[in-house]
């Protein structure tokens, strides 16, 4: 299991986090994702096996926010 944290604008509430967490969490091989709008950042857990950081930047930006390079 390895460990991310990507940054991420435009979540402003609890509300964007957990449609972050959901959109993240649903993808095979994240064990974990813990979003902080005050922050802009998620800290994922996940199988680098199973997941890639370009599928998880795709399912939040899907959502209409924008992930900044690491």
């Amino acid at each position: 299991m390895e460990t991310i944290v990507l940054n991420v604008t435009g979540m402003k509430c609890g509300g964007c986090e957990s449609a972050v967490k959901q959109s993240l969490e649903s993808l095979d091989g994240i064990e974990k994702a813990v979003p902080n709008h005050k922050l802009s950042k998620v800290e994922i857990a996940y199988s680098t096996t199973r997941v890639d950081v370009e599928q998880m930047k795709s399912a939040v930006e899907t959502l209409g926010y924008k992930v900044l390079a690491e």
